[in-house]
């Protein structure tokens, strides 16, 4: 996988208000918080945050599996390489909280087959 930013999926966090116009301009796929509808037509991955104090304490790596964000993006991409969706060209964000503006955040940050496959997009400005 190239390390190009120009090869990389731009997941972008889209302002409600903007979302319509967002998706008109291509093929885009959805990155959703819960089980929130899609605002419009594509793939959808969805995530769900883990219970607070869930999973080992220590945190240690062989331990901790993968954030539900990190999966949602993998199996949207692994669906796009397979084409079983259609080829989509951005990911628009939906969290439903500020956690889980943070989780995505975090995952694109941490995770390094992620940052491999997608890269964080300045916030669409809200109008």
């Amino acid at each position: 996988m190239s390390s190009d930013p120009g090869s990389r999926i731009p997941v972008r966090f889209v302002p409600v208000r903007l979302m319509s116009s967002a998706s008109a301009a291509g093929v885009v796929a959805w990155l959703v918080q819960g089980d929130a509808p899609a605002p419009g037509p594509g793939p959808v991955a969805r995530f769900r945050l883990p219970v607070a104090g869930a999973g080992h304490p220590a945190g240690c790596v062989c331990c901790v599996p993968r954030g539900p964000v990190a999966e949602a993006l993998s199996r949207l991409f692994l669906a796009r390489a397979r084409g079983e969706v259609a080829f989509f060209h951005d990911v628009l964000a939906l969290p439903f909280d500020a956690a889980g503006a943070a989780a995505i955040r975090d995952a694109l940050a941490a995770d390094s087959l992620l940052a491999a496959r997608f890269r964080l997009m300045p916030d669409m400005p809200a109008r």
